[in-house]
């Protein structure tokens, strides 16, 4: 791997870590458990490893920002997940910080605005 493959992986997987948070918290406003969450994001277009989700799920959940509950479903338990009040609150600050970013990285990669920065004469 050259370094700018390995610069470019590196980069790309510490965009993609926030994306992920913010995604799992998202999805799980509706309870799930490991395996329909993933299932959930892989079919919105969001693969996430088995290694990498359920590390995710006990940090969230250790922060307060998730709930838990051991059920049985299908002659097997399984652990589901939700997000709790906290978790409800701390989404909806990141979706305004996502959606406030997201703006400003769009305007900076459309170029220069139409309207010219004010000259040292116009001040």
């Amino acid at each position: 791997m050259t370094v700018a493959e390995s610069t470019f992986e590196n980069l790309r997987l510490e965009l993609r870590r926030g994306c992920l948070t913010l995604a799992v918290l998202a999805q799980l406003k509706q309870e799930h458990y490991g395996y329909t969450l993933r299932k959930e994001l892989a079919e919105r277009g969001l693969e996430i490893d088995e290694s990498t989700l359920y590390p995710l799920l006990r940090r969230l959940e250790t922060q307060g920002l998730l709930a838990s509950q051991w059920r049985e479903e299908d002659k097997r338990n399984k652990r589901f997940y939700r997000l709790s009040p906290e978790g409800e609150e701390i989404l909806a600050r990141l979706l305004d910080e996502w959606n406030a970013i997201n703006t400003s990285v769009s305007r900076i990669l459309d170029g220069p605005t139409s309207e010219a920065a004010p000259s040292a004469e116009t001040k």
